[in-house]
C-alpha cells in the first residue's frame, strides 16, 4: 500500500506451517458495545467502502473494523491469529496449499449465514474485478479456492507463499455476503455488509457512522458503544480547530508535525493528549538505475556519504519519525542496519569526496531531487530541500528540488524521466517480504530499473517458501546488505503513528502499531 515508536511491537515468531489455532481472545468476542459512542477526525479520505477496491488508508480502516478476515493481527503483534477461522494452516512443505476451518455459527451483521461459500466469493470476485485501486494485486499466487464443505476453505497457490497467511489477516482478506454483493462490479451505494466488530449506518463526504454489530463473533471486545469518523479532506488546520474545540474526541492522520509538537509541549493546558505508537511506514530516495547522472554508484554512494537523517528527523520532523538504516524498519522480522554499518550515522564529506573521485567524477554534481508535496506526508517538500542543503553545504552538489502533482509524479517516473525522487510506502502486512518483494523483486512497484538476480531468483522466492518466518533472518539480512552496498535505493525514516486525543479518551495505544490496523473496538471514553 505505498502511499501506510514507543509501544513494543513483537517480532514474527514460527508457527504459520504447524497451524494457527484459536486461543486468542474470546471466540465470542463481546458484541455488545459499552460505554460512550468516540468521534474520530481525520484528514484522509475514505475511497472506498467495497473492500473489492480499497487500497489506501482510509478505506482499509473502514474494512478492520467492519468485515472479518478469516485470520487477524492481535494488538502489539505482527503474527496473525484465527478470526473468523477456528484454526488455518499449510498441508504441505511447499507452502502451496493452505486450509481454514471455519467457526461455527458465524453472521453477517445483516443476519444472514456466513459459509465458506462467501470467503470463496469474496477471493474469487476480488480477482475477478481486478480493480486497479484495488488489493488484487496482493494475489497473484493465488490459482483457485475449494469449498468442501460449508465450514472448509482449502486456498491453492501457484507457486510457494508463507507470507499468505499474513495477506489474508490484512484488508485484502476481507469477507463479504454473496447475496449482497455482485460477482462481477463494485458496489457504488457507500454501504457495506460485513461481519466486523461494526456495522456502517451512514457514509458520506462529511463523515461515516458506525454502530456496534450485535451479530459480530470474533476475538475484539468492544469498549464503546459507537464510532463516528468525520473528513476533513486535507484540512490539517481544521482538524486542530475540530479538536480543541471538542468536536472531535481523537484526531489521527494528518496533524503536521510542528502541531504535534505543539500539542505535546501545551496538551495538559487544552486538555489533549499525544498518543504515540509504532508505525512500520517508511521512506526512500530512489535513484533511476539508467539516469546518466544518479546511475553512477559514485554519486548514490556520497549522497549516501552526506545525508543527515538525525538532522531531517530534528528540523524537519520534529521527532515524529526515526532514522531509518536499511530497508526492512525496525520492529519487523529480520531488519538490521546495513546502511548505518556501510556508510556511518554522521556524514563524511570525506569519503563522499573519495566515492566521486573513484568513479572518475570531478566538479559538482548537478542533481534535481524531485518530490510530490502531500502524498507522503505534508513535510515532503520540506525534507527535500533540507536535503539538497545538506548536499549543497558539502561543495560536491549543485542540487536543486522541483514538486509535483502526484498523478503526473507517478507518470514522470515510469516514463524514467526522474534522477531522483522520494518514495513512502505503508504496509499491507507486517513481513519482510512486503518491504522486499514489491520494490526488489520482478515488476517491482519503484519504476527504477534495479535489478539483482541473486535477490529476485533466490533471495526472495527462498524466503516466500520459508513458513519459519523467524528462518529468514540469514536470506533477509543478505538482501539488505545487497541493497546498501548497490543503493537502488538510500532509506530515509521510518514513521512514528501518532493520534491526540481529549481528555478522558482512552485505548489509542492498541491502536497505533506495525500491523497498521486502527481498532475502533479498543477505544473508551469516559
Amino acid at each position: 500500500m505505498n502511499m501506510r515508536n514507543q509501544w513494543p511491537v513483537l517480532p514474527i515468531v514460527a508457527g504459520l506451517a504447524s497451524g494457527l489455532l484459536t486461543g486468542c481472545g474470546s471466540e465470542t468476542g463481546d458484541s455488545g458495545g459499552t460505554g460512550s459512542s468516540v468521534v474520530m477526525g481525520m484528514s484522509d479520505d475514505v475511497l472506498a467502502t467495497d473492500p473489492a477496491s480499497g487500497y489506501d488508508p482510509g478505506s482499509w480502516l473502514l474494512f478492520d473494523n467492519v468485515f472479518q478476515s478469516l485470520l487477524s493481527f492481535p494488538k502489539g503483534q505482527t503474527e496473525p491469529q484465527p478470526e473468523l477461522a477456528k484454526a488455518c494452516s499449510f498441508t504441505d512443505s511447499q507452502a502451496t496449499v493452505y486450509r481454514c476451518t471455519l467457526k461455527s455459527g458465524l453472521k453477517f451483521s445483516n443476519g444472514d449465514p456466513l459459509t465458506s461459500e462467501d470467503v470463496k466469493f469474496s477471493f474469487d470476485r476480488t480477482l475477478k474485478i481486478n480493480d486497479p485501486s484495488g488489493p488484487a494485486v496482493m494475489f497473484p499466487m493465488l490459482g483457485s479456492v475449494d469449498t468442501p464443505d460449508a465450514k472448509t476453505v482449502v486456498f491453492h497457490l501457484k507457486s510457494s507463499d508463507a507470507t499468505f497467511p499474513s495477506k489474508i489477516a490484512s484488508g485484502a482478506g476481507s469477507i463479504v455476503d454473496h447475496r449482497q454483493y455482485a460477482a462481477g462490479h463494485l458496489r457504488t451505494d457507500h454501504k457495506a455488509v460485513g461481519s466486523g466488530p461494526y456495522q456502517l449506518d451512514s457514509f458520506d463526504k462529511d463523515k461515516a457512522v458506525f454502530s456496534v454489530n450485535g451479530n459480530y463473533r470474533g476475538t475484539a471486545k468492544v469498549k464503546n458503544s459507537g464510532v463516528t469518523l468525520k473528513f476533513f479532506h486535507g484540512d490539517r488546520a481544521a482538524l486542530k480547530s475540530a479538536l480543541l474545540d471538542g468536536d472531535v474526541d481523537i484526531a489521527y492522520r494528518g496533524l503536521s508535525a510542528s502541531d504535534i509538537a505543539g500539542l505535546d509541549q501545551q496538551g495538559g493546558s487544552k486538555g489533549v493528549d499525544v498518543i504515540d505508537g509504532t508505525s512500520a511506514e517508511v521512506q526512500h530516495l530512489v535513484f533511476n538505475m539508467k539516469d546518466p547522472v544518479a546511475g553512477k554508484l559514485g554519486v548514490r554512494k556520497a549522497m549516501a556519504y552526506l545525508v543527515d537523517r538525525d538532522a531531517l528527523m530534528k528540523n524537519v520532523y520534529q521527532g515524529t519519525a526515526n532514522s531509518l538504516y536499511s530497508v526492512i524498519p525496525a520492529g519487523i522480522t529480520a531488519h538490521n542496519t546495513a546502511f548505518f554499518d556501510t556508510y556511518g550515522a554522521r556524514p563524511s564529506r570525506a569519503k563522499a569526496a573519495a566515492a566521486l573521485r573513484a568513479a572518475g567524477i570531478t566538479g559538482k554534481v548537478k542533481l534535481t531531487l524531485w518530490s510530490t508535496p502531500s502524498r507522503y506526508g505534508p513535510a515532503t517538500d520540506e525534507e527535500l530541500k533540507a536535503i539538497a542543503g545538506q548536499l549543497n553545504a558539502s561543495g560536491l552538489f549543485d542540487a536543486d528540488v522541483k514538486s509535483v502533482a502526484f498523478d503526473q509524479y507517478e507518470k514522470d517516473i515510469a516514463a524514467g524521466k526522474y534522477a531522483v525522487y522520494v518514495k513512502g510506502w505503508v504496509p499491507d502486512y507486517p513481513d519482510p517480504d512486503n518491504f522486499t518483494a514489491p520494490f526488489f523483486g520482478k515488476g517491482n512497484v519503484l519504476d527504477n530499473n534495479y535489478t539483482n538476480r541473486t535477490i529476485t531468483g533466490t533471495l526472495i522466492p527462498g524466503t516466500a517458501a520459508q513458513s519459519d518466518r523467524a528462518a529468514t533472518d540469514k536470506d533477509f539480512g543478505q538482501l539488505q546488505d545487497i541493497v546498501a552496498a548497490e543503493l537502488p535505493v538510500l532509506p530515509l525514516w521510518q514513521a512514528k503513528q501518532y493520534a491526540v486525543v481529549r481528555d478522558g479518551v482512552y485505548g489509542l495505544e492498541y491502536c497505533l502499531d506495525a500491523s497498521t490496523v486502527f481498532r475502533f473496538w479498543e477505544l473508551s471514553k469516559s
